[in-house]
Formats: C-alpha cells, sequence, structure tokens
C-alpha cells in the first residue's frame, strides 16, 4: 500500500467503517476504487468523498442528494456550482432539524407532563412512581 492509496481494511479502520459500507457505497457509484483483481485501493479523491459522504448521513442528506453534489465536483467552475447547491440544500436541511428538533422539544415536555400526572395519580393511591 503506498502513500497515495488505502486498501478497504484501512479504509475500514481510518473512517470506522465496514467493509460491506465501502462496496455499497461503490455499488451507489459514490465512490470510485482502484481494482487490482479483487483488490480495491482507494486514491486521496475516495477519502475525500468519503469524508462528505459520511459527513452528509450524519447531516441527513439523502444519499441521491449527496452523490448530486459530489458529481459537482466535475463541472469546470471552480466548484460555485458545488458550493452552491450545497449551501442550499444544508438550509434546507437546517431548517427541517430546527422543526425535528421543536417537535422533540413538544414531545419531551408533553411526555413530562404525563409523567408527573401518572406520579400524583400513583401517589393518591399510595404507589411511588419507579425512579428515572
Amino acid at each position: 500500500m503506498s502513500d497515495q492509496t488505502y486498501t478497504i481494511g484501512k479504509m475500514c479502520e481510518t473512517y470506522d467503517v465496514t467493509p460491506r459500507t465501502l462496496r455499497f457505497y461503490e455499488a451507489k457509484e459514490l465512490l470510485y476504487p482502484q481494482r487490482i483483481g479483487q483488490k480495491r485501493l482507494f486514491t486521496k479523491s475516495d477519502r475525500a468523498r468519503l469524508k462528505l459522504i459520511l459527513q452528509g448521513k450524519r447531516f441527513g442528506f439523502s444519499l441521491e442528494e449527496i452523490r448530486q453534489l459530489l458529481d459537482l465536483y466535475h463541472i469546470d467552475d471552480q466548484q460555485t456550482t458545488q458550493l452552491s447547491r450545497t449551501y442550499e440544500l444544508a438550509l434546507e436541511r437546517l431548517g427541517a432539524m430546527k422543526v425535528q428538533r421543536d417537535e422533540l422539544t413538544n414531545a419531551i415536555a408533553d411526555l413530562n407532563e404525563q409523567l408527573i400526572w401518572v406520579e400524583k395519580a400513583l401517589a393518591k393511591r399510595g404507589v411511588k412512581a419507579a425512579a428515572e
């Protein structure tokens, strides 16, 4: 293995993913490792792409959105299109995440109220609620 390429094992170790994950991303045309027989060798470009894939997944982007954004890298405009589209999608995703956070915050508050009500109801019956 050279400094320029990583084996599938090194990729898994470095990025905490499974070989199955890497093969899946390859099948979805997100990664393009070099093939030497049955051996896959991942270039610096593949490593950069994997970092972006993992970050995109963490932020909740679909694999199709990630693939489309990665494909924009090859447009010859100094990545302006890629950066602009990434920014647009990120703003949309951030908005959706904030809505989810607010819904979750409200659900937590409602559940806490229900727990308090149940604790009081149990206390009236002389039963202590189980501790958290």
